[in-house]
């Protein structure tokens, strides 16, 4: 068990292998022919991705994985989605939103006729009330001092030391948080209308997706309600009235029910509103979806089944695709992962700059080398230990003997929170100092000067990383070589579960993994950096980042943002938080055996368009 805390917001969510390697589905790469429903054999495929499905629920703290979120993309519908330009396109059929107004700001949600679950109920406003309600953090009643007591399992995420009928929803988002007053609700049940406190300046990303899981099977699993009318009443009814009996059995069935790695005994937890349902599911090997019969939707695929292998190995990704047991991957790349993708026949290979960046963050608050309170409370000591370590790190060595085989332009990227290409980051790189400060890193003379200002000798610095990732372990074999040099002593800690072990970090002192953007927006910088931020496993504090943050949360004019982002920045190199590397180069392997497979710099990456996919 481990202990957690409230997060604020999913703009990103941790990217990377977490699994074994998978044993093969019974489905092959492809089988059948036509489109969908309509062909004499129904067509299915095999496609490939790195980690394991394990809950229903990416709105928890515990669910808020890319692994999960690829999964639920194509099982739950959206009223909008990111194209291959990075543009909001509308899902008409399954709802729309309007800007009602701007002072105070108001927001309308309207689902369509066509927006169903999976088991033929309507998808209504109270299926959004249950996200907003178990988001918004409103009704939680622990204190601050009794969350200390709670802790969520990090193998089955149950959250458990929730005394009695006190209400605790493990989930958090900034915008919902927002909204303090019961939404107004139409008539007929089908459209509601926020309003936020103080405006929040993605709203619209809000509005995209304003369901998650199913509010009337949580009603009949929390409450006991007899129908599916009677569960969706029961929720509204509980979050209207602040119902706290009621709202505490909610909070444990959001919290805990959606969690599974293998295939449930209950139905009515697969139930979803999207183009497929979850069919069949073994843990830590594959996971298939196939053809929802009772969708509606614009986006109907033509495929009838998908499974997605579990293979986190990125050379049995390959020959997996090879051998045509898969049709799609998108392994983790290096030189010899291209070449032998580009050798292959019938495959074509996509390039780009992917969603994810790697960085190292380094740990606060667990009595290790970078914690002040190893030095009796020295503030200055631990910093000047952090520094010393974070100059050691060899990021143009990284870059030149890992990356650049990949792509001969990578540079090192020098911006906790803005993409290199982008209009703000040069000012943005200028300005936070990181580039001034540790340039391509490696310095082993400054960080032996650092330590020895410090009064620090030989501080050993565990490292948590991906077990099973071969360019995390390249990397970590460079950086403990450098850290040697300036005396640290770098103990490898990596774990193939390391991703559900990051809120454990008495277990580790620095962390090496990438950070995967979900949305294009600026409040996915807050969880990363807040004190009670979602993505903060180090336990990070600032007071002043803190204020800068909330002020960025509810900040619409972009020259402000932008102010505001750089300030942040500035702080965290200045108190030495962690340190960027470079941007992932993807690369996307894709049989001729499929057609209308491509990936955007975002996630859901190669899985954005999946309705488009045709088998060849």
């Amino acid at each position: 068990m481990s202990k957690r805390k409230l997060f604020a917001a999913a703009a990103t969510a941790v990217a990377g292998a977490l699994a074994l390697s998978a044993c093969t589905p019974t489905t092959p790469g492809t089988t059948g022919s036509g489109t969908g429903g309509d062909a004499a054999t129904p067509t299915a495929i095999n496609v490939a991705w790195n980690q394991a499905f394990f809950s229903r629920n990416s709105d928890t703290d515990y669910g808020n994985a890319t692994a999960n979120n690829n999964i639920l993309y194509m099982a739950n519908d959206a009223i909008g989605y990111y194209n291959q330009d990075l543009e909001i396109t509308q899902n008409p059929s399954f709802g729309s939103y309007e800007l009602v107004s701007e002072d105070p700001l108001q927001v309308e949600i309207n689902f369509a006729e066509t927006a169903t679950w999976s088991d033929g109920t309507p998808v209504t406003a109270a299926d959004a009330v249950l996200l907003w309600g178990a988001t918004s953090t409103n009704f939680n009643t622990v204190s601050e001092a009794e969350q200390e007591s709670i802790e969520v399992d990090d193998d089955t995420g149950e959250v458990s030391g929730v005394a009695g009928d006190a209400v605790y929803f493990n989930a958090a988002s900034p915008g919902y948080q927002l909204i303090t007053d019961f939404p107004e609700i139409s008539d007929d049940g089908k459209s509601l209308t926020y309003t936020f406190s103080q405006p929040f300046v993605d709203w619209e990303i809000l509005a995209m997706s304003p369901t998650t899981v199913p509010a009337h099977v949580v009603g009949m699993r929390a409450l006991g309600a007899a129908d599916a009318e009677a569960g969706k009443q029961a929720v509204l009814d509980a979050f209207q009235n602040n119902d706290r009996a009621a709202l505490a059995e909610i909070a444990k069935v959001f919290n805990n029910d959606f969690n599974f790695k293998s295939m449930p005994t209950e139905e009515d937890l697969l139930v979803s509103s999207g183009p497929y349902v979850i069919t069949d599911l073994v843990e830590e090997q594959y996971i298939t979806l196939e053809r929802n019969e009772n969708y509606q939707g614009e986006r109907t695929p033509s495929i009838d089944q998908v499974t997605v292998r579990i293979i986190p190995d990125a050379q049995a990704s390959v020959q997996a695709l090879q051998n045509g047991e898969v049709l799609i991957t998108q392994p983790q790349s290096t030189a010899d992962i291209l070449q032998q993708l580009q050798a292959m026949d019938n495959v074509e290979v996509l390039t780009q700059s992917g969603a994810t960046y790697e960085h190292v963050d380094l740990v606060f608050n667990n009595g290790g080398p970078f914690d002040p309170a190893t030095y009796g409370g020295n503030a200055d000591t631990a910093r000047l230990v952090r520094q010393a370590f974070l100059q050691a790190i060899p990021r143009q060595q990284i870059i030149d003997n890992i990356i650049k085989p990949l792509n001969p332009e990578a540079e090192v990227r020098n911006s906790f929170s803005v993409v290199p290409g982008s209009p703000e980051y040069d000012a943005t790189a200028e300005a936070n100092g990181m580039e001034a400060t540790y340039g391509g890193g490696g310095n082993v003379d400054a960080a032996r000067e650092l330590l020895a200002q410090a009064g620090v000798t030989n501080p050993t610095v565990r490292m948590m990383f991906a077990q099973n990732n071969t360019r995390r372990q390249q990397q970590f074999q460079l950086i403990s070589e450098a850290a040697g040099q300036a005396g640290f002593t770098v103990v490898d800690v990596s774990s193939v579960d390391w991703g559900q072990l990051l809120s454990q970090n008495d277990q580790y002192d620095a962390s090496l993994f990438g950070w995967q953007s979900t949305a294009v927006g600026v409040s996915q910088v807050p969880p990363n950096f807040l004190s009670d931020g979602q993505n903060n496993y180090g336990g990070f504090n600032s007071t002043r980042a803190d204020e800068l943050l909330n002020e960025l949360n509810v900040t619409t004019d972009p020259d402000r943002q932008n102010e505001i982002v750089r300030e942040v920045e500035k702080i965290l190199v200045d108190e030495a938080f962690g340190i960027t590397i470079f941007q992932f180069p993807e690369i996307t392997g894709i049989s001729n055996q499929v057609t209308g497979v491509s990936s955007i710099p975002l996630a859901p990456t190669y899985f954005w368009n999946f309705w488009e996919w045709e088998v060849a």
